[in-house]
């Protein structure tokens, strides 16, 4: 699979599909969803952020890169800690893979130690990639593996992972995240619901990588998942300059604010959707990771955040929404900072 990630930082278990399929637009991808085609058959056609946006993106790299590099650390310390210095991380392909970057580089600098890093396709209601599985299983001891991702929004991607270790043994269901403010797993940076600059944008600060793919007549029995490259995009490539800005920030002093939460998060997502009469879950998109990426990928028709005026952390989303005419609107969240509801397409 080719990416921009630099050779020594990970290994990508995915098939190149490049030219394979054609990308399809929001609107097209958000009608075949809702009308039964399984998201992961089809593939964004990915658009280059406008200026006013990147300027929000780099904002937030530049306030965000020592939050997400103490996340970093404190996670990197937990992951050896449990795992010892032969530890094996494999992220989940697309969100998680800066991140074990940023895992592997952290641990390289405090322990001395390369460590393993692949990255592979877990995809909700297909599950994981069975052929990367074992691939990486003939090298390396199950008790080893940690899975990794950047955030944890409702925990879909979590109890997937769940699910799809009852077929392997030996191997700790836990996914290693920066930001859970799901509240779902200790194995975390913060439970704050902080921004992680890599989620502003798509391919661009992710390898040039798509998010992963699955369909039968294109990916055979013995092949790993898909993706495909947006090599149009490589002069506009932010993925390196958004791993190097974070691994300048290790070792700088960083406390996270961690406030406790009351109401179990997962029930303040049930009352979303009860309150805004949703009836399927999946269409309540919480946190600021999740936010962002309903903005970018889907059709929300609101977004709720907790303030107006929190530019240090919201800036880009509400950025996003002034770009694409998405009311804003407040709600009194106590876990999370915003929140992205999907339209149903068959109400419009």
């Amino acid at each position: 699979m080719r990416s921009t990630y630099r050779e020594n930082d990970v290994n990508i278990l995915l098939k190149d599909i490049t030219g394979m399929i054609e990308p399809l637009d929001n609107i097209e991808r958000e009608k075949r969803i809702q009308s039964g085609v399984h998201y992961s058959e089809m593939l964004p056609k990915e658009k280059l952020p406008s200026e006013d946006y990147l300027k929000t993106f780099y904002s937030s790299l530049e306030n965000y890169a020592l939050p997400t590099a103490k996340a970093v650390e404190i996670l990197s310390r937990k992951i050896i800690e449990e795992k010892g210095k032969d530890a094996v991380l494999v992220s989940l392909a697309r969100a998680g893979t800066p991140v074990g970057v940023l895992l592997k580089r952290y641990i390289q600098l405090e322990y001395n130690v390369d460590i393993p890093h692949f990255t592979i396709s877990i995809i909700r209601g297909r599950g994981i990639d069975k052929n990367a599985m074992n691939y990486i299983l003939k090298y390396y001891p199950p008790e080893k593996i940690q899975f990794v991702d950047g955030w944890t929004g409702k925990g879909a991607i979590s109890n997937q992972l769940r699910e799809a270790m009852k077929d392997f043994d030996g191997i700790d269901d836990r996914v290693a995240v920066l930001s859970d403010p799901a509240g779902i797993t200790d194995l975390c940076g913060t439970h704050q619901d902080f921004l992680i600059p890599s989620s502003c944008l798509n391919s661009t600060v992710s390898g040039l990588m798509s998010r992963t793919f699955y369909r039968s007549d294109i990916i055979g029995g013995n092949d790993f998942h898909g993706a495909m490259y947006y090599g149009e995009f490589e002069e506009h490539d932010k993925t390196n300059l958004f791993i190097d800005k974070i691994t300048e920030n290790f070792g700088k002093n960083y406390s996270f604010n961690e406030i406790p939460v009351t109401e179990s998060p997962i029930e303040e997502v049930k009352n979303i959707a009860e309150k805004y009469n949703i009836s399927d879950i999946n269409f309540v998109k919480p946190g600021i990771g999740e936010t962002t990426r309903v903005l970018l990928r889907r059709i929300p028709w609101k977004i709720l955040v907790h303030s107006f005026d929190d530019y240090e952390y919201l800036g880009h989303i509400y950025q996003l929404a002034k770009e694409k005419n998405i009311e804003l609107e407040i709600y009194p969240f106590k876990a999370y900072k915003a929140c992205g509801l999907i339209k149903r397409l068959a109400d419009t």
